[in-house]
């Protein structure tokens, strides 16, 4: 070494730093990439991605030829600034010092910090470029490597560690999955986010917490004569009636609007219709067990071939209805595909508060007011006011509940039919 001129030393010497640099580079860009993207586009043949997944394949390995390289090169570098070092200024101890803290502040900012820096800001640019120079390097220093890293596992194993690179390569949990949509930003559209996270919360709420509880369920008594029953139809809001009879106390099965209608095309008149006719519209009860996932109903509605289901308790008592659509509308939105049954849901008055029905979930009125009502409790706003006041309140009655103001504008047996909103002051 002392052979060569001080001019061929300072240029070993920017190479090895310059070899330091790009180890770095690339330990830091195959580690911090996107292996899902990587993924992606090694399915679609890109020459790149595929020696990069063969690289991340073997991390052990790759680690072993990355940091074998680079510390030769960094330990080289400051053999070569002493040898500089000694030659321009002597053996004195404040000249090696002087050029022990010049090599580590040049191994530090050029061949450690800037280089990953850079790698970390454009990390698949950068492990593609890399993976062409350290694949073949790979098999050149394969023997080496195998044995420094057969050291390294066996004083790994000293300490009962357990290493798996593939598990960790690939694995991810549902809330990670879950943070990663939420943080897409501008890669997924709004929209698709909103259903991708809707799906998710699928498997966390039940058929209990937006099903159509059972006292807004308009229902009709079969014991009833047949004029009564027609006065009955008349005056009915919703698509799906349910029909039972009260000597014996049972429930026979939903009656649909739809069907009705179509049967009038056989009649001249509604009043001619029998109740003979209608039973054989009843379509008959399909049963939920209570506290059923969402998912898991959404799989039985369609193995079954069923749209609609009666929620039922641990005593088979009947406790509200449910739909398909319900299910959709949690993952897609609102839909109207039953105009009247929800069109009178919700109306905002002059004010700027809003006019809310009883028998609207919790959940719905949270995402649809942006309001922060817990959901841990009562499902229904009906079922709130009911448990605050633990009576039936009387109408113009005003309170609070978790900072809003709400005023109740009607109530009738035993239910909050109307509830009013007021805004945020």
């Amino acid at each position: 070494m002392n052979t060569l001129s001080i001019s061929y030393q300072f240029v070993i010497l920017i190479a090895l730093v310059a070899i330091s640099a790009f180890f770095s580079l690339a330990e830091t860009s195959l580690m911090t990439l996107n292996r899902y993207r990587l993924k992606h586009l090694v399915s679609q043949g890109n020459h790149a991605a595929k020696l990069t997944h063969k690289l991340l394949s073997s991390t052990d390995k790759l680690l072993g030829v990355i940091l074998l390289c680079k510390e030769f090169a960094n330990a080289a570098s400051a053999m070569l600034v002493t040898v500089i070092t000694v030659r321009l200024y002597g053996e004195g101890q404040i000249a090696l010092m002087a050029g022990t803290l010049v090599t580590t502040f040049l191994i530090l900012i050029f061949g450690e910090v800037s280089p990953k820096v850079i790698a970390a800001s454009k990390p698949e640019r950068f492990a593609f470029f890399c993976s062409y120079i350290l694949y073949p390097l790979l098999k050149i220093l394969y023997p080496i490597v195998i044995l420094v890293n057969l050291f390294v596992l066996t004083f790994v194993k000293i300490f009962n560690v357990k290493i798996d690179f593939n598990n960790n390569l690939h694995a991810i949990s549902m809330d990670e999955l879950r943070s990663i949509i939420s943080e897409a930003g501008q890669f997924i559209p709004n929209q698709h986010r909103k259903i991708l996270l809707n799906l998710f919360e699928l498997e966390r709420i039940t058929v209990d917490d937006i099903m159509i509880p059972h006292t807004f369920v308009e229902s009709i008594d079969f014991d009833l004569t047949d004029e009564e029953i027609i006065q009955k139809l008349l005056t009915f809001q919703h698509s799906r009636i349910l029909v039972k009879t009260n000597s014996p106390e049972s429930i026979l099965g939903l009656l649909n609007t739809q069907k009705i209608i179509k049967q009038l095309n056989l009649h001249d008149a509604l009043n001619k219709i029998t109740k003979d006719d209608l039973k054989a519209l009843i379509s008959e009860p399909y049963f939920i067990p209570s506290g059923t996932p969402l998912y898991t109903q959404m799989q039985h509605f369609q193995d079954k071939q069923e749209r609609v289901g009666l929620i039922v308790n641990e005593h088979g008592e009947f406790i509200g209805l449910l739909s398909l659509e319900d299910i959709l509308e949690e993952i897609v939105g609102e839909f109207n595909l039953d105009f009247l049954s929800k069109s009178s849901k919700f109306s905002q008055d002059e004010d700027g508060g809003w006019i809310v029905d009883g028998s609207v979930t919790i959940r719905t009125l949270n995402k649809k007011l942006n309001l922060q009502f817990p959901i841990d409790g009562p499902k229904t706003l009906n079922g709130l006011v009911l448990e605050y006041f633990e009576d039936i309140p009387e109408p113009n009655t005003s309170f609070k509940i978790a900072n809003h103001t709400l005023e109740v504008l009607q109530s009738h047996d035993r239910i909050v039919k109307s509830i009013k909103i007021y805004p945020l002051s």
